[in-house]
């Protein structure tokens, strides 16, 4: 699979590089939470919210919109699934990292063909925002067996428990609050109930890094 850069035109309809905050506070104390073969994330971090400058990077990203900043750390290649939010979703790594993307409107009728996600290398310590219409998942790593750490900056209370039955196609993709998810049937998802939408091949870049 080609890995493009976040810096290159290509991304520009996915999202964009941030720049101007002052990121060493909160780098710091990103490099301090746990990081295991497995992928886990943490939708709210206190000691991140804590960090030096946490507090205008924020409120900066979000228009002054309350807003949490988790993260999301381990070691992966594959796709799994993909996810979007009703708003940006803004990553930092201190590690390299591989974002695969797709767009929202590539969705037809509750599928999407993974022929679609295109691969992103967004370089440690720069901040990356993915717009609200850009499907995204679990980042990957950037070399085989390397772990990452990355900061996920969502509004506040994203990813916390939340159901509803759904009147149409869309809705049934609500997995969590301000979460709507779209899995592969070979993902742990699908195997959890959530909806199979992921056709083709279940995206794994490890022979490409």
């Amino acid at each position: 699979m080609k890995i493009l850069s976040v810096y290159d035109a290509e991304f520009a309809p996915y999202g964009r590089v941030v720049e101007g905050y002052d990121l060493s506070g909160i780098t710091e104390a990103l490099k301090k939470t746990p990081c295991t073969d497995s992928v886990v994330y943490t939708a709210r971090d206190e000691a991140l919210h804590a960090a030096p400058g946490a507090v205008e990077l924020g409120e900066g990203l979000f228009g002054g919109m309350p807003y949490q900043f988790g993260w999301c750390n381990g070691k992966n290649t594959k796709l799994n699934c993909l996810e979007f939010h009703r708003d940006s979703e803004f990553d930092m790594g201190t590690e390299d990292v591989i974002l695969l993307l797709a767009k929202q409107e590539e969705i037809i009728d509750g599928v999407l063909d993974t022929s679609k996600v295109k691969a992103f290398k967004a370089p440690a310590g720069v901040l990356v925002e993915m717009y609200a219409t850009t499907l995204h998942y679990a980042p990957c790593s950037a070399a085989n067996g390397q772990g990452f750490r990355v900061l996920i900056v969502l509004p506040d209370n994203t990813n916390t428990p939340f159901r509803t039955g759904g009147v149409n196609t869309m809705d049934k993709l609500l997995w969590m609050r301000n979460k709507w998810l779209i899995a592969h049937p070979e993902s742990s998802e699908a195997a959890e109930g959530a909806v199979v939408g992921l056709t083709g091949e279940n995206i794994d870049i490890a022979a490409d890094i």
